[in-house]
């Protein structure tokens, strides 16, 4: 097989080849290339080392990326080319980067150091495919392996453990039995890696995963979330629900939409049920305000994995609110949520409620699916008819009741709120003449 290399990598490979040096594209590139995937990043390494690199490519802009580990970068024509010596990596002090590396002539010993035989094959247009631990085999037969004794790459890099999970997910691949023991045995050195990586890594997993891997996972999933461990056996005995909090929450993610955020959301969803847990005189299981116990739970997972602002704000409103039921809203109601959560919490709860219903009782589910799909309907003639959903749509403003002669402060506060209440309860109009007639008869009534 020949693997179509774009231009600018092909002029790189000739320019080495051409000064006595060995040079492969290797890694991730060769692997969606052989999958018949598009191909985002080449990666070329060399038996050339890092000053002679720079030296053959003195024409081009060549950043020194990780010199230190025998890695320069060259712009070809406005691709960016990672290019990388030949290396055998030290110890790994710190499960996740190499205390030092030694430079080698040899590609073999090269491909020895990498995490997985499917990225662990090179290719040259002049030589070839190298291939020393079988990984064009495993591509085709659909296994993720690791590169000799799959202990020691997870104690060099702890990381690893998630990507051959997400490698597996995303790539549709079986992880090779020995490579799956072993992720069980170390995943508590996923302690060492930092929560911006885990992070990553599982944002990548999560729209793939469906229940039965993240149950089979499931304590490599605590490692990173230690509350959810808790729901592992918490019984749900209540008509509406077959499964334990767990399973019912994997089931949950799996039926949500390919969404990493909103998955996650549904993996948290009833992080509260375990402490929140009653059971009345019937034998009947109660979980009486979980979800508000669970965006607490949830609010400090957030904080400790350091996520976004935007993606911590949006996990916590789908955990606090996933289980409103809107077609029990009055409009009034229903405008508040739309104020308070904004309309694109809002569109994402009725996929979470949608989702919590599917794993759970199927008995109940198309009576619950039919409710929750006579609520998104509502919802979108509301959204459809009106423009008020909070203080700040009002037609008029805190500077229009100051210039009319209202003091600033919380008088002006209460008569806006008040303005508010009454538009959205159908009282009055949201037009600013009558809102400034309103605003004066409570100022003058003293109702403010």
């Amino acid at each position: 097989m020949i693997i179509d290399i774009p231009s600018q990598v092909n002029k790189a490979l000739e320019i080495l080849s051409a000064a006595g040096f060995e040079a492969y594209v290797v890694g991730g590139a060769v692997r969606d290339a052989l999958m018949g995937r598009p191909v985002n990043d080449w990666d070329i390494t060399t038996s050339a080392l890092p000053q002679e690199t720079e030296k053959l490519f003195e024409d081009y802009r060549v950043i020194e990326t990780g010199i230190k580990h025998g890695t320069v970068t060259v712009i070809i024509d406005g691709e960016h080319i990672e290019i990388t010596t030949f290396r055998i990596d030290g110890d790994y002090s710190d499960n996740r980067r190499p205390d030092s590396v030694e430079f080698t002539r040899e590609v073999t010993l090269d491909l020895s150091r990498r995490d997985f035989t499917c990225n662990a094959i090179a290719y040259s247009p002049l030589k070839g495919f190298v291939d020393p631990f079988g990984g064009i085999e495993d591509i085709n037969n659909k296994i993720v392996r690791c590169v000799g004794e799959a202990d020691r790459r997870f104690n060099e890099d702890g990381l690893r453990i998630l990507r051959a999970l997400r490698f597996s997910l995303t790539l549709g691949f079986t992880l090779d039995s020995e490579t799956a023991a072993a992720i069980h045995r170390n995943r508590g050195l996923l302690a060492n890696i930092s929560s911006e990586r885990i992070v990553s890594e599982l944002c990548k997993m999560l729209p793939f995963a469906d229940a039965e891997f993240l149950d089979e996972y499931s304590d490599v999933i605590f490692e990173i979330i230690p509350e959810l461990k808790a729901e592992k056996g918490c019984a749900q005995n209540h008509e509406r629900h077959i499964y334990d909090v767990w399973y019912h929450s994997c089931k949950a993610a799996e039926y949500s939409p390919p969404d990493a955020e909103i998955r996650l959301a549904m993996l948290l969803h009833d992080i509260g049920k375990p402490s929140c847990k009653s059971t009345d005189e019937n034998g009947v299981d109660h979980f009486y305000s979980h979800a508000h116990a669970g965006a607490g739970i949830t609010r400090g997972i957030m904080n400790r994995l350091k996520v976004s602002n935007r993606m911590k704000n949006r996990v916590i409103a789908l955990v606090e609110y996933h289980g409103f039921m809107p077609e029990q809203f009055s409009d009034k109601t229903m405008r508040k949520y739309i104020g308070t959560l904004g309309t694109e919490i809002m569109e994402d709860l009725f996929a979470v409620r949608e989702a919590d219903i599917r794993a759970q009782n199927p008995a109940f589910a198309e009576e619950a699916l039919g409710q929750n799909e006579a609520g998104r309907k509502r919802y979108e003639e509301i959204i459809s008819r009106e423009n008020c959903f909070g203080i700040k749509d009002l037609a008029i403003n805190g500077a229009d009741l100051i210039a009319m002669g209202i003091p600033e402060g919380t008088v002006l506060g209460r008569i806006l709120n008040t303005l508010f209440d009454d538009v959205i309860s159908d009282r009055i109009p949201n037009e600013k003449t009558a809102l400034a007639e309103r605003a004066k008869e409570l100022y003058n009534n003293g109702n403010s």
